[in-house]
């Protein structure tokens, strides 16, 4: 089977809803004040932090897709009060994020993307976009989990997504999105 070059990006938009997912359940089990809790990270608070996350999703995402909304993505630093409603917009996000990848060819990895900045237009290639999206959404992931330590809630195991051998420590999260072990496969995989 030739060398498919969208796996890897396939199995990173997954990788990433997956771990959302569990990261977003151990922040529900928070109050109120914990999630509002000034902490020491780059961003205040937890739910600071995750709304960070959602808002550079959806300025690249859009960037990405051929849209013009650049920095208007962030008129509001934190857009999301409740972490219901922030998990709402963040997976449906991720859900968008997962989809648009599926359709990518390899022409598309290698066009240009425009992203609208305050003062320039940025131009990159939709991999190298792609790659630096899903970093910063694992670094800022880290952060949430570290401060999770000084919170009543362990903070969960976020590692434990791509490779086959961890099917057994994410069948809660694949349940919980309806997902099989074939979700996760792609042509020229092992099954």
């Amino acid at each position: 089977m030739p060398y498919d070059p969208g796996r890897v990006f396939k199995k990173l938009a997954r990788n990433n809803r997956l771990a959302n997912l569990r990261l977003h359940q151990a922040c529900f089990q928070l109050s109120h004040d914990e999630f509002i809790a000034p902490r020491t990270s780059f961003f205040p608070t937890i739910r600071a932090t995750l709304n960070h996350i959602y808002l550079v999703d959806l300025f690249y995402f859009d960037a990405l897709k051929g849209g013009t909304l650049g920095y208007a993505a962030f008129a509001r630093d934190e857009p999301y009060a409740d972490m219901m409603a922030l998990h709402q917009a963040q997976s449906l996000i991720d859900d968008e994020l997962i989809a648009f990848v599926d359709t990518l060819q390899d022409v598309d990895l290698a066009a240009v993307a425009h992203v609208h900045r305050e003062d320039r237009v940025q131009q990159d290639r939709c991999d190298d976009l792609l790659t630096h999206l899903f970093q910063h959404q694992t670094h800022h992931r880290g952060q949430v989990h570290a401060m999770l330590s000084g919170t009543s809630i362990k903070p969960p195991q976020l590692d434990e997504f791509i490779v086959g051998d961890d099917a057994k420590v994410r069948k809660a999260e694949m349940d919980a999105l309806g997902w099989s072990e074939r979700d996760l496969m792609f042509p020229g995989d092992n099954e």
